[in-house]
């Protein structure tokens, strides 16, 4: 089952990872598990971050720098009977995107791969810029005191759940009830089903 819902094609993970805001990051500190939503930019395969120099996260970084991280794109809502006539609960569930990189966090000290993150994640948090450069001097300061991390992947998976499993007669169940629901959400979600069910 898993197989089914699995992706590999590089090209579909780095749309999401681009187009996705935030994430959660994953650490850990003497088996007590630590977890934040926090912006990123990837660039390469590396994954950029950046806050304070000082803090819990950072405390536990300098000693465990293995990390993982998560985005997840929520869909649809599927209800039980979008896909079953038989009134059990069993069938609800979500339509969704996911992606788990596992790896160890190493901190940025070169002062122009600092500039590149920063500047690539304005890009993408920013995209009609407004704003000055962060090569310019009045950043030095700034840049200087803030702390750039990225987490350097041992392993990557994604996983994208629309269906696909389903034998025909349910998976047009639901895109039957989504075309009468018709929300946005439940548009782009019926659009990602049949592309992703032509794929099997």
């Amino acid at each position: 089952m898993k197989q089914i819902f699995e992706i590999t094609d590089q090209n579909i993970i780095n749309e999401v990872l681009n187009n996705s805001k935030y994430g959660t990051l994953a650490i850990c500190d003497n088996n007590k598990p630590y977890s934040l939503p926090i912006n990123f930019v990837k660039i390469n395969e590396n994954i950029y971050f950046h806050g304070s120099k000082k803090g819990r996260k950072i405390d536990i970084l300098k000693n465990n720098q293995f990390a993982s991280f998560s985005v997840v794109e929520n869909y649809s809502m599927i209800q039980s009977y979008f896909s079953s006539t038989d009134e059990l609960a069993c069938p609800a569930t979500q339509f969704f995107k996911s992606i788990i990189i596992d790896g160890k966090i190493e901190f940025v000290e070169d002062y122009d791969e600092k500039v590149l993150a920063l500047q690539k994640l304005m890009e993408k948090l920013q995209p009609e810029g407004k704003y000055k450069p962060l090569k310019d001097e009045v950043y030095k300061k700034m840049i200087n005191a803030t702390t750039i991390y990225k987490l350097v992947p041992d392993e990557l998976k994604a996983k994208f759940k629309f269906g696909q499993h389903l034998n025909q007669e349910r998976f047009d169940m639901i895109i039957n009830h989504l075309e009468k629901r018709n929300n946005p959400k439940d548009i782009l979600t019926i659009k990602l089903m049949k592309e992703l069910k032509e794929k099997e």
